[in-house]
């Protein structure tokens, strides 16, 4: 059941976690190596669940407009 429900979390790829951020998709990148953000592959495209990107921004973090659902 955890698994259902971990495949319904909103994914962001990083031009999207970007523009949240503030940060450069390169300096994201460089983050995800040092394993300061988790991330997931989808086949060759890379997105960072909506629970990785809440404890990397901080527990304030709100969807920018548009971008929730």
């Amino acid at each position: 059941m955890g698994n259902i429900i971990k495949a319904m979390e909103r994914q962001y790829r990083l031009n999207e976690v970007a523009e949240m951020s503030g940060y450069k998709v390169s300096t994201l990148r460089k983050k995800i190596l040092t394993r300061e953000l988790g991330c997931k592959k989808i086949g060759r495209i890379v997105v960072v669940p909506e629970t990785d990107l809440k404890t990397f921004l901080g527990n304030d973090y709100r969807p920018a407009m548009g971008l929730e659902r």
